[in-house]
């Protein structure tokens, strides 16, 4: 049997472009705002917790900041820890109020890894027995483990820049 679709489906929101002025068009913000219809969960001071419009399963969740940030290589320590501390609350809210059985947190950073919305945000993914999502359909080769662990260690332990902003460039 055959199947065919409108690709369209696929996205409510069309994928949005991550240079220019990404906070007046980003939907995240909106929602945010409360200019664009989302079904919200929760919310703290500086998080906001909503449906996905496009659920992987019963009862998925995407947490934003409030505050527009493109993504992981943006967004600042303290916001990652807040998005990261909701994300564990909605995790065991998943749990009570759904019977999840597991959890997956998913987050994309770029359009390489399928980032469609420029504003960071986690997706927290209720797994239930058989449900058939594939996470990590294991695609790289482990025989070259060595020579990404020595490239890893080698980046991980370079002198990073200092930041934009930081103190040393304060007045």
């Amino acid at each position: 049997m055959s199947l065919s679709f409108d690709p369209q489906w696929l996205s409510r929101y069309p994928a949005q472009d991550p240079v220019g002025d990404a906070e007046s068009s980003c939907v995240f913000c909106g929602i945010a705002d409360g200019e664009v219809d989302a079904h919200v969960i929760a919310e703290t001071a500086d998080t906001l917790c909503f449906l996905d419009h496009l659920p992987a399963t019963y009862g998925h969740v995407l947490v934003v900041p409030k505050q527009h940030f493109q993504d992981l290589l943006d967004i600042p320590e303290e916001s990652f820890q807040q998005v990261m501390a909701t994300a564990k609350q909605v995790a065991n809210a998943l749990q009570d109020a759904c019977g999840a059985s597991g959890i997956n947190l998913v987050h994309a950073t770029g359009r390489a890894a399928h980032q469609t919305v420029f504003h960071f945000h986690i997706h927290i993914v209720p797994r239930y027995d058989g449900d058939s999502i594939v996470v990590f359909p294991r695609l790289a080769d482990p025989a070259r483990k060595h020579e990404v662990a020595q490239r890893l260690r080698t980046a991980f332990n370079a002198p990073q820049p200092p930041e934009a902003g930081a103190e040393s460039s304060r007045p």
